[in-house]
């Protein structure tokens, strides 16, 4: 009997042993293992807290105009920078002892595990807040033991590195809204039309209630169901004593106004201008070894809404109603700053801009960059070629060019520079090139940064070498900016996520290269004014005589032409814009209505933007002259030459003798008739 009871206590006291050893061991293992996480942690450091965000964009005054999103639409936004509510309706629904536990809440994980055992498979969550966050910045949806796993490594590790309300601020600007919306400030936004900072009880409530199933909750998607779910959400606030029961009455019968499809409209603007904008500051951070993919930057552009606005009424109220294309840009002269852009007739349609991207024959828009050239090599406003029908031969007399003008005719007389540019005179510009010679204009066009191509052929005289709207109308912007070199841009500045000045536009302190002295560029911008006066008509009227009777400020320009594309490119000495009207798959302009809508465009947006505004005069070099012409003889007008006008041209270029020999009216004119009497009573 003794031994019976000794052997039991043996074995008793070996169970205990054994008990006690294999305790000490998974204690140990615990410890060990809680110890090689903590070194592990340590050792991996901080996990990143990088999410995509938005980047915003600014116009010239810094007004909101849009934004531009990698993957998801976000806004990052602090906590201090939200409603309180919020912050108080995600504790309460999503996990209440947020503030106490280290990111694992022990007692609902062991409450979720028996449920998922019992239905045999990953039923139930028990995440935490950062739990939650973990796998918004690190993993997939995924169901499984895994991802839950890892969800909880993730968690322990933000718990070591980051506070809890660092924790909390990621977890709403990371989780999911619904429509595309990521983080609060983009869903506050979206439904209600404010920001985040802005909302009010029932609103963070209804807000809180969406991220449980947004395509259930969601008020746009079930008002019903996103209600109850926002009264459960204000029950848990008030049963925790985030609120009171007087706040969750209130809050519960306030009526809540979606503002998504007003939203949606804020959305629109000026998305061509985004665009070039957007490639624009990615090649400027590029530069600087930035990645615009990250997000987050502040860009401010040169966009003007006005100028913005005018362009997209004078398109809508002139394009004909087919499928003509059109393009717009102005830019300012000194800076090349962008005002207003238009790549086409729709965005949502065709988001090819056909500013930046469509390469199209200028046509007579070149002219003014051929007569550049020829101002450097002798020409004056009245240098006079013979501008009959004319055969040239090239290529060493194996070929010849006969080029014609756009109605078919042809002058009968010599004609001057000045009217050449006036009724876009096609032998004249042939000739001019064939004088001036190929490297004189190629030279030129560098200068201009204009491309007219590589090869040694007339009839890039006529703009026959394909270019983009952008290029030609920068050029022009140099005209109007006194033959100093201008780069059309699109962005004043660059902060990035923390507000840190990253790049800004410094182009206007610097001093401008000169593309063309400014006595040239004066004498070549006064003949362009031409295309809106009448004495210069000949055989055919001068280009822009159609919209001369809507000019209230004074304005120069040049249009061309080609089968299939028109063009109307100008400048006042502050603002240059440019036109281009076509198909897009080059089909040729026959109807009436596609040629006029080019010029009533640009007219109509010039007229707008200097609305109320004094006319600006261009500045005169003071080694320019002005002086009233004969157009038909170059010679100094008299009463008795009908065709005069005012001609700008370097001092010594100016003509002394007279259009008429005699003027009635002319003190000279008889002086010279009594001496040529025989008579010296009559002489005095």
């Amino acid at each position: 009997m003794k031994r019976k009871s000794y052997q039991r206590k043996q074995k008793r006291s070996k169970r205990t042993r054994k008990a006690l050893t294999l305790f000490v061991a998974f204690t140990s293992a615990i410890v060990v293992a809680f110890i090689a996480l903590r070194v592990y942690v340590q050792v991996a450091g901080a996990p990143p807290l990088t999410v995509p965000k938005a980047s915003i964009f600014l116009d010239e005054n810094e007004n909101h105009i849009g934004d531009h999103f990698t993957n998801e639409r976000r806004y990052w936004v602090s906590l201090d920078e939200m409603s309180p509510y919020l912050k108080q309706a995600v504790v309460a629904v999503e996990d209440k002892d947020f503030y106490k536990h280290g990111g694992l809440d022990f007692s609902r994980i062991a409450g979720a595990v028996l449920v998922d055992i019992k239905a045999g498979g990953k039923v139930q969550g028990a995440s935490t807040i950062t739990q939650q966050y973990a796998r918004n910045l690190y993993l997939s949806h995924e169901k499984s033991w895994t991802r839950k796993l890892n969800e909880a490594l993730y968690a322990y590790r933000l718990e070591v590195f980051y506070d809890k309300d660092e924790i909390l601020e990621g977890y709403l600007n990371t989780v999911y809204y619904g429509h595309g919306m990521y983080g609060v400030e983009a869903a506050s936004r979206f439904y209600f039309g404010k920001s985040a900072k802005d909302l009010t009880l029932a609103e963070a409530a209804m807000l809180t209630g969406v991220p449980k199933g947004p395509s259930i909750y969601s008020p746009i998607v079930n008002l019903d169901k996103a209600t109850n779910r926002q009264h459960v959400i204000l029950k848990l606030m008030a049963d925790q004593g985030a609120i009171t029961q007087d706040e969750k009455t209130r809050a519960e019968s306030e009526q809540l106004v979606l503002k998504s499809d007003s939203w949606v409209a804020t959305k629109s603007v000026a998305p061509f201008f985004l665009d070039v904008a957007w490639q624009e500051a990615s090649e400027i951070l590029k530069s600087k070894n930035l990645d615009i993919s990250e997000g987050g930057w502040t860009i401010q552009t040169t966009l003007n809404l006005e100028h913005q606005k005018a362009a997209e009424e004078s398109v809508a109220k002139h394009m004909p109603n087919d499928e003509l294309q059109t393009a717009f840009v102005s830019m300012k002269s000194k800076t090349g700053a962008v005002t207003a852009l238009v790549g086409g007739r729709d965005y949502a349609t065709s988001s090819f801009n056909r500013v930046t991207q469509a390469k199209r024959q200028p046509g007579s828009t070149i002219k003014p960059i051929l007569y550049a050239a020829a101002l450097e090599n002798g020409y004056t406003p009245l240098t006079y070629l013979n501008v009959g029908e004319t055969t040239f031969t090239y290529d060493k007399g194996r070929a010849t060019y006969s080029p014609k003008n756009v109605n078919g005719k042809f002058a009968n007389h010599d004609m001057s520079m000045a009217q050449a540019i006036a009724i876009s005179d096609n032998i004249y510009a042939v000739k001019t090139l064939e004088e001036v010679g190929f490297k004189a204009f190629h030279e030129m066009a560098n200068r201009f940064n204009v491309n007219i191509g590589t090869k040694d052929n007339l009839s890039i005289a006529l703009g026959t070498t394909e270019t983009t709207l952008y290029e030609m109308t920068n050029a022009y912007n140099i005209l109007a900016s006194q033959g100093q070199k201008t780069t059309p841009t699109t962005i004043v500045s660059i902060k990035n996520a923390n507000g840190d000045t990253i790049y800004e536009n410094k182009e206007v302190d610097k001093e401008a290269e000169s593309v063309l002295s400014k006595e040239n560029t004066y004498i070549l911008t006064e003949m362009m004014t031409g295309i809106f006066d009448p004495v210069f008509s000949d055989y055919s009227p001068a280009t822009g005589i159609g919209i001369r009777s809507r000019m209230t400020h004074t304005y120069a320009a040049k249009s061309g032409s080609t089968n299939s594309d028109q063009w109307l490119i100008g400048f006042t000495p502050s603002l240059t814009a440019g036109v281009w009207n076509g198909y897009d798959q080059g089909k040729n302009l026959t109807e009436r209505e596609d040629t006029a809508s080019t010029k009533q465009i640009w007219i109509d947006f010039m007229e707008a933007v200097n609305k109320g505004t004094k006319n600006e005069d261009f500045t005169k070099p003071k080694d320019v002259k002005g002086v009233v012409i004969d157009i038909e003889s170059g010679k100094l007008a008299t009463d008795a030459c009908p065709k005069q006008r005012l001609v700008y041209m370097d001092e010594k270029d100016v003509p002394t003798e007279k259009c008429s020999n005699f003027d009635i009216l002319d003190t000279d004119t008889w002086g010279n008739f009594w001496n040529m009497l025989p008579f010296s009573i009559f002489k005095n």
